[in-house]
């Protein structure tokens, strides 16, 4: 049994040469590349997979989906560079497989599972971080050595810029895939004598090492389930800030003076509506959509269960109507005005910006509140508490 680890750059031509001789060579019963299904059909189709926006709203992936769209950006941005389209080298790994008459493998772990694990073990400053240090790359002017690039592909090479911040990223995107391809090719080699591997090269060392050490793999099927996870900072930030709010209101409630309970209702009702309508706006959005965030947020704000930016998004879907054009538009716009045209991407870009509108309107409208009310808060809840109580 003989595996031949081959490791590429994802963007580059050099890499496209040295796989196409390397299967040339060697000759193997079977080629196995960096690819789960859902990526080689993406490839070999040409055609981008449909996307249902409002079920992406609904489920409250906006921000995943974003982040995806700007990394396959980020990448082919590079690829154009050098004239090499991202996947390339895959693509010549599965030709030469054919002409040989060897069977084609895909070893990667599937990218929806990749990426929600991934986008699972960020912190919300991490998520933050990341999309900023993604806009800066994906506009700015750095100059980029392919070479350097054979030691690590694009989203490895984002990672380990990210190291420092975000551990658990790396961990995922590059550690566990290791680790995953790595017992792909062991089960493979039962099968064949001789297997060539295409993979990043940021890959190899890992999978070489598990190769010599098949004993570290960890559980292949722990690996590939994504947890639902019931506690997080954020989801506690969330239902504090929310307790906080209910808080706030039933201690205006509670002095029976309807003209400041209609003076409190007023500001929460403005501040979060305006805050969330300039996030829509600021993200492109129609002018129905502002308002539909401006009329629904400051309701939305006291259930943490629904969002702003679910109603301003579908808003946004129902107006624009997007279509598998769009998609495919997507898949090649080179500009952010190209971006920011496409229907997709402006519709989750307005659902993403309208719930950080509806995040800070909810922050700070509370806080006015306590400010122009002159309430103490606190002293209103310990009193009402003490009351319920008989104390």
């Amino acid at each position: 049994m003989e595996i031949i680890l081959v490791g590429t750059a994802h963007v580059s031509k050099k890499s496209i040469e040295e796989v196409k001789k390397t299967v040339e060579e060697v000759k193997p019963q079977a080629v196995a590349v960096e690819l789960c299904y859902r990526r080689f059909l993406a490839l070999t189709r040409n055609k981008p997979q449909e996307i249902s926006v409002i079920d992406v709203i609904k489920r409250g992936d906006v921000a995943l989906v974003l982040f995806q769209m700007l990394l396959s950006y980020f990448q082919r941005k590079i690829g154009e560079e050098y004239g090499v389209k991202p996947g390339e080298e895959m693509l010549a790994a599965i030709e030469k497989a054919k002409e040989i008459g060897a069977d084609v493998l895909l070893i990667d772990r599937d990218i929806a599972i990749t990426f929600k694990r991934f986008w699972g073990s960020l912190s919300f400053i991490e998520k933050v971080r990341l999309f900023f240090h993604m806009l800066k790359g994906l506009f700015g002017d750095e100059e980029l050595d392919v070479d350097e690039m054979l030691k690590e592909d694009i989203l490895e090479r984002l990672v380990k810029e990210f190291r420092d911040i975000a551990p658990s990223a790396a961990k995922v995107l590059i550690d566990e895939r290791d680790a995953y391809m790595a017992a792909k090719l062991i089960e493979a080699s039962q099968r064949y004598e001789k297997i060539v591997a295409v993979v990043g090269a940021g890959h190899k060392k890992g999978i070489e090492k598990y190769l010599r050490n098949p004993e570290l793999l960890p559980d292949i099927r722990e690996l590939e389930s994504v947890k639902e996870s019931k506690f997080s900072i954020l989801k506690i930030a969330s239902f504090t800030i929310f307790a906080f709010v209910i808080l706030t209101f039933v201690a205006v409630l509670s002095t029976m003076n309807s003209e400041v309970i209609a003076k409190a209702f007023l500001y929460w009702f403005l501040i979060n509506g305006v805050l969330s309508a300039i996030g829509a706006l600021i993200a492109g959005g129609h002018p129905l959509s502002a308002l539909a965030a401006f009329l629904s947020a400051w309701l939305t704000s006291l259930n943490p269960m629904i969002a702003a930016g679910w109603v301003s998004g579908i808003v946004e879907a129902k107006i624009r109507k997007p279509t598998s054009q769009d998609l495919e538009d997507l898949a090649t716009a080179e500009t952010l005005r190209e971006l920011m045209k496409n229907r997709i991407f402006r519709i989750l870009l307005v659902a993403a910006l309208t719930n950080v509108g509806s995040m800070i309107g909810t922050i700070y409208g509370a806080y006015v509140i306590m400010q122009l009310t002159g309430i103490n808060i606190p002293e209103v809840i310990k009193h009402n508490l003490a009351k319920l109580l008989g104390f």
